[in-house]
């Protein structure tokens, strides 16, 4: 069960997005920005053959290493042929949000299987900073990830791939509506900025439907630690824009870093405050029965590991507990999913292994 090559190294390391730092990361764990753009002259991946998908992950490939963006020999950059992974590798490569379901799934048609459809993900080494989806449901998906609300530096070393990219490869674009992709909400800049936000005491105090019906009515999307379609797990929530069209990157960026996300951050801190001076025996009380059940669990599932882990994250913002430092924590939190476990154990585990082994993990990595 431990892989071999690209796999292995990728796994033997937590992504440098959940290293604790970066501006004010006592909320806001990462930030990322997305691209998607597709080439000229192909149809879109969900309306194209396998053998036109083929021909354009042939074309994006030789195109990166001319761009220079990737190096055949070049140990920083590491082309995956997704096709080719088994079903361990791929769920590892979720977990650590690498690629997506879609990318994992594939296109396919009837009768046909998932690995005769082309696609591939370019991964950007140490810390995974940078990773580059082809063929999922645009030609191109570009990612950049930082930990804290650091979405301008984000943005920029995105931002320097794509013109890298563009100088070799003739993207579809508009001049009336901007650059053409599959789904109508990112025609336009093509961009998606989010946030991943740990608000804990907004939840506890049962404000964070308001923060819901706020970000709905600013056109952005609220959803769960995976994603669109996803819960909340350990209460980490992704905050992004919905639409991309008649807005510059520039006044995204802006309306976001510099308005609306520090606005979700003041709420939360102000909720933390009340937790501590007017609820102080409850918070201490969840916090350290939580630290006590990580400590002595025999057997945790994912969710209730995922729980307990964002209850001792909010305790140690308010300063109730040194250790774990918040870069433990939140290597945990990647940790505790089943192809991580499988990986540390070395072989496949049913559910009740992997509950023991999410325990051991937590007794062992806490204490």
């Amino acid at each position: 069960m431990r892989r071999e090559g690209p796999i292995r190294e990728i796994l033997s390391s937590a992504p440098a997005w959940l290293s604790g730092g970066g501006q004010d990361a006592d909320v806001v764990l990462s930030s990322r920005v997305r691209l998607a753009r597709n080439i000229s002259g192909f149809n879109f991946v969900g309306k194209s053959d396998i053998s036109e998908r083929g021909a354009v992950m042939n074309l994006v490939r030789k195109n990166l290493a001319k761009a220079g963006v990737i190096a055949e020999d070049d140990k920083s950059t590491c082309w995956l042929d997704v096709s080719k992974l088994d079903e361990f590798s791929l769920e590892a490569l979720k977990e650590r949000q690498i690629i997506s379901r879609l990318l994992a799934k594939g296109h396919r048609a009837s009768g046909e299987k998932a690995e005769q459809d082309p696609r591939a993900v370019v991964v950007f080494r140490p810390g995974e900073r940078v990773s580059i989806m082809v063929n999922e449901e645009d030609h191109l998906r570009m990612h950049a990830v930082r930990p804290g609300l650091t979405l301008d530096e984000t943005l920029a070393e995105i931002s320097e791939i794509d013109d890298k990219v563009e100088n070799v490869l003739e993207y579809a674009f508009s001049p009336r509506f901007g650059y053409l992709t599959a789904c109508p909400t990112n025609v336009g800049t093509g961009i998606r900025v989010s946030v991943m936000l740990h608000l804990p005491a907004l939840r506890i105090l049962g404000e964070i439907e308001k923060v819901k019906r706020a970000a709905a009515d600013m056109s952005l999307a609220l959803r769960g630690f995976w994603g669109e379609g996803s819960d909340a797990d350990g209460d980490f929530y992704q905050l992004s824009n919905q639409t991309t069209l008649g807005k510059t990157e520039e006044l995204l960026l802006s309306e976001i870093q510099g308005s609306i996300v520090p606005r979700v951050i003041e709420f939360e801190r102000k909720a933390r405050e009340k937790l501590l001076n007017q609820r102080r025996e409850y918070t201490e009380d969840l916090v350290y029965r939580s630290l006590g059940i990580l400590t002595h669990a025999r057997r945790l599932s994912a969710a209730e590991a995922m729980s307990k882990l964002s209850e001792i994250r909010l305790g140690h913002s308010l300063g109730l507990l040194q250790s774990p430092d918040v870069s433990t924590i939140n290597r945990l939190l990647l940790l505790v999913h089943p192809a991580h476990l499988q990986h540390a154990a070395g072989r496949l585990l049913n559910q009740g292994e992997r509950k023991a082994a999410r325990a051991t993990l937590m007794r062992e990595t806490i204490c």
